[in-house]
């Protein structure tokens, strides 16, 4: 499918789910869809809850961390013992410690940062039975995340913001699990692998060789993986190959699944308010830093690299190949690059490693500016959310009046945890990239030396703790320095965020609503837009271009020219 059309039919695509989806989920978590009453109501009974059991949000929050942390201890077990465990034909041994960390913190925080080869270090049991298992439950824990801050805008003097119990299987039965098998069953059908066979030998009886193909149940999960934002792939090589990405048509559904419900979910805020003008103010700041970066890092995959360039191969006509599948092309892989590390998804028909560095550039700012264009699962909306608040604050003060958004005071409280949600990310990531940079062991990662490596450093750890996912691929993860670092950058950059964004949802439920006068900061026209995504670019620009301007910015300098 030509760069034209694939554009023009995920507009249209997008377009229509995000009205409708986004009204679906409105109606979900309102407690409006039933059909599935009764497969709910034994968990709630089980759980020893109801829909009309209410938690505030200290309760909500240990609700969530509780989850979070048997979740992580029960993957840890699974990929520990996978060796004694079924569905293992290739009797594969239990993973290390440190990687068994890491992959667990990976896929309950909704990075899947994966320091290790699929087919040849997971069995089945841990493909499906943990990491399949996590890549439905990590993306519903941040939508449900991002429901109770909405919450809190559309409660008056409430003390409560829902039961996480309920949000939670509600958006599994009703979201994740009827799309992604719909989904699943498009990729099978198109070609993707799905079986619990276990590999396959082919002799090639020319050349003498025999080559054992990895096999297994590919295709759903492939489903889940860019449905709930995850990226994590059953194989090493991920979309790039034709086992999990085998069609223009399954490449196209992957951008359009891994944008639809980060899209969506602004419609469902606007619902949920009382104003979809609200929530489609929000969705113009995302569309306006999308487009941007879909536009410049095209751009710049479509000219020439540099480094090829000065090898000698002066003539690059169908613009940067290297690193990619020509099933796709330099501008499609960029679209389907920036549709991955703009959405926390990070999973990548194409190697990012390899992109010019411009192109590069363009994968790594846009993780910097907090992944809110449209963000993860959930964790776009609550983190743009943030941003909105402290937009707004900054608009009070110019006009000299108390911030409000949607009719709630933003005073001290919220003042503060909006600032601490903003900073934690940015704060994580700069200390971490500073402690690598400086020790053996986190220089010792890079393959390549000079700013490329510093980027490859740099990009991994910003992507962790935006819990994205994608890699350069010129690191060297798997050692026990990046494994350990990189799960505490994922789970600070998960629950660092997502913590303050439930107190925040707290305070405003307890709010009244104060009636807009003819001084009140408008919160849905073009200059709040303006003001936001100036918010997400100077909150991005400020902390990070240091160190972009030594990595990526440095490296193209160094070919000659900056573009």
């Amino acid at each position: 499918m030509g760069y034209f059309w694939t554009i023009l039919t995920l507009v249209v695509a997008l377009g229509i789910t995000w009205r409708y989806l986004g009204s679906y989920m409105a109606a979900v978590f309102g407690g409006r869809v039933h059909f599935l009453g009764w497969a709910e109501r034994p968990i709630h009974r089980a759980l020893g809850t109801s829909p009309d059991q209410e938690q505030t949000w200290p309760r909500y929050a240990a609700s969530l961390v509780i989850f979070s942390g048997v979740s992580l201890g029960l993957t840890y077990l699974i990929l520990r013992f996978q060796g004694s465990l079924p569905l293992n034909p290739q009797h594969l041994g239990a993973v290390k410690p440190a990687l068994s960390f890491n992959t667990a913190a990976s896929f309950l925080t909704n990075t899947n940062w994966q320091n290790y080869g699929g087919e040849t270090t997971m069995s089945y049991f841990s493909q499906v039975g943990a990491l399949t298992v996590q890549q439905f439950v990590s993306p519903a824990v941040g939508i449900i995340a991002a429901i109770a801050l909405v919450r809190g805008f559309s409660r008056r003097n409430s003390p409560t913001i829902g039961n996480f119990w309920v949000d939670l299987t509600r958006c599994l039965f009703y979201i994740l699990l009827p799309i992604a098998f719909v989904a699943g069953i498009i990729f099978v059908g198109q070609g993707a692998v799905q079986t619990l066979a276990g590999t396959v030998s082919v002799h090639d009886a020319i050349n003498g060789v025999t080559q054992t193909i990895a096999r297994g149940p590919i295709g759903f999960m492939e489903a889940i993986k860019q449905l709930g934002t995850n990226g994590g792939g059953f194989l090493d090589q991920n979309s790039a190959t034709t086992f999990e990405n085998p069609t223009a048509l399954t490449n196209w559904l992957s951008i359009y699944l891994l944008l639809c419900i980060p899209f969506a979910l602004t419609y469902t805020f606007g619902k949920m308010v009382g104003s979809v003008r609200h929530g489609a103010a929000l969705l113009m700041a995302m569309l306006l830093i999308f487009g941007t970066w879909v536009g410049f890092t095209s751009y710049a995959e479509h000219t020439s690299n540099p480094a090829v360039a000065q090898a000698g191969l002066v003539s690059q006509p169908t613009g940067n190949m290297v690193g990619k599948e020509v099933r796709f092309g330099d501008t499609n892989t960029a679209l389907f690059g920036v549709a991955s590390t703009q959405t926390s998804t990070g999973s990548a028909d194409g190697s990012y490693d390899s992109f010019t560095p411009m192109g590069g550039f363009g994968l790594l700012t846009g993780m910097m500016l907090g992944e809110v264009t449209p963000g993860g699962t959930g964790t776009g909306l609550y983190t743009i959310l943030i941003y909105a608040i402290v937009a707004v604050f900054i608009g009070g003060l110019m006009i000299g009046r108390t911030p409000e958004y949607l009719g709630k005071k933003i005073q001290a409280t919220e003042v503060k945890l909006a600032g601490l949600g903003s900073l934690v990310m940015p704060l994580v990531v700069l200390i971490l990239t500073g402690i690598a940079v400086s020790v053996h062991a986190g220089r010792a990662g890079p393959l390549n030396g000079g700013p490329h490596g510093f980027t490859e450093i740099l990009y991994a750890l910003t992507s962790q703790g935006n819990n994205n996912g994608s890699a350069f691929a010129g690191l060297t993860g798997n050692t026990a320095f990046y494994n350990v670092v990189g799960a505490v950058d994922m789970l600070l950059g998960r629950f660092g965020i997502m913590i303050p964004a439930l107190a925040l949802g707290g305070s405003l439920a307890a709010k009244n609503v104060v009636p807009a006068s003819l001084g009140t900061f408008r919160t849905d026209n073009a200059m709040f837009i303006g003001l936001v995504v100036g918010v997400i670019l100077i909150i991005g620009g400020l902390t990070f271009f240091p160190a972009v301007s030594l990595g990526p910015i440095v490296e193209q300098l160094s070919h000659g020219k900056f573009w």
